[in-house]
């Protein structure tokens, strides 16, 4: 039996973690307990039809509300709240999908609980990625991808030594501006932006996905959690997206999980984890889909892959700066006060103004997080 704590039930990975639970039943997969922001109408109702243990809401008026609505469950606020459900005792797998550095600090508590995490936010290991390790190792616990690139390279590399890998190759669809030319990019609109030829995703990680940020948070990501030096792991352009990421050997023999664009995939698979349950998906169809196109991605096109790489290789703070300063500068543009090329254009500006300092505990990532905050509201 999996026992789920999650953390973010009310966004598009939380709901689709649900949709898991139901297709597996009751008897694979209870829900002990959820979290969210502020969407108390929709945790309400995920409330009443899994009837969890506990709920938390981030925002202390809307648990206040929550708790009114559903007095048979006991509600929970503020960080305090988000934190209580990552350590419930009877959870044995943590889905980590609130976004933002709030989501770090119930994260890192369950893991020092010894929970194993399935994780989908990208602060985990973006902003936290050696603290976090450390953690992990020491509690001897599970982080297991929940994004569908890293879970590919998770299956391929199940059972392989990481000495064994010569490279990691991350696939991207490109994005809706793949083949846009520099003048048209100057003219990008949100609708254009949010319409990823791929994927349904949330507005963040769809702009993100845009300028190709994405990929180089998953390339960090890779870097951590499977040990992999920079140098060792390639980004590459993959319109379909079929295959979701590949691991080629020091014998030069590769290998690819491949399957249809569906998160619903990556998320059973992380929830049934070491085992595979039936999924609710038809079969592939091979004569459907059959082109695989690779390309090179564009970073004079694309500078914010290029300032991820920028930033690991620098080390310290700068990855954790960059990953907080890159979310403010996603929400101007979807609140319209910058355009869609001033945020690689502002990203690079305060990267390069940043006094790079060690990460030493979550302290000092939250610090450096709400500095990079503050920063890029200014800029």
């Amino acid at each position: 039996m999996r026992n789920l704590a999650i953390l973010g039930s009310t966004g598009s990975i939380g709901k689709n973690c649900l949709a898991v639970a139901r297709h597996l039943g009751p008897n694979s997969v209870r829900i002990v307990a959820l979290a969210a922001k502020h969407n108390i109408d929709l945790l309400e109702q995920q409330a009443r039809e899994f009837n969890p243990e506990l709920v938390a809401v981030y925002d202390l008026e809307q648990a206040r509300k929550l708790q009114q609505r559903i007095p048979h469950i006991p509600v929970v606020g503020g960080i305090d709240g988000l934190e209580a459900v990552a350590i419930h005792t009877k959870a044995n797998l943590v889905i980590s999908a609130i976004s933002g550095a709030i989501g770090l600090v119930p994260t890192i508590a369950a893991i020092e609980a010894g929970k194993n995490i399935g994780f989908a936010n990208k602060e985990v290991l973006v902003s936290g990625g050696e603290v976090v390790m450390s953690l992990v190792r020491k509690h001897g616990v599970e982080l297991i991808p929940i994004d569908s690139e890293l879970t590919a390279i998770f299956q391929c590399l199940k059972g392989e030594s990481s000495k064994s890998v010569k490279r990691l190759l991350i696939t991207a669809s490109g994005g809706p501006f793949r083949n846009f030319t520099d003048e048209q990019l100057k003219t990008v609109t949100i609708d254009h932006a949010l319409n990823h030829p791929n994927y349904r995703m949330g507005p963040k990680v769809t702009i993100d996905s845009s300028t190709l940020m994405n990929k180089g948070l998953e390339m960090i990501e890779a870097h951590w959690l499977f040990e992999v030096p920079l140098d060792q792991i390639e980004v590459i352009v993959h319109p379909q997206q079929i295959i979701h990421s590949m691991v080629e050997f020091i014998d030069n023999s590769m290998l690819a999980q491949m399957g249809d664009t569906d998160m619903l995939i990556p998320i059973q698979y992380a929830i049934t984890y070491p085992e595979r349950a039936i999924g609710s998906l038809k079969a592939f169809d091979f004569v459907k889909n059959n082109t695989l196109q690779f390309l090179l991605p564009d970073l004079n096109k694309f500078r914010c892959l290029k300032l991820a790489y920028d930033a690991v290789r620098c080390g310290g703070s700068l990855p954790c700066y960059m990953n907080a300063a890159n979310e403010i500068l996603v929400n101007r543009f979807l609140d319209k006060q910058i355009a869609w090329k001033d945020i690689a254009y502002n990203l690079e500006n305060l990267m390069s103004r940043h006094s790079v300092v060690p990460v030493k505990n979550l302290q000092d990532i939250l610090a450096i997080d709400q500095i990079a905050r503050e920063d890029a509201s200014r800029l």
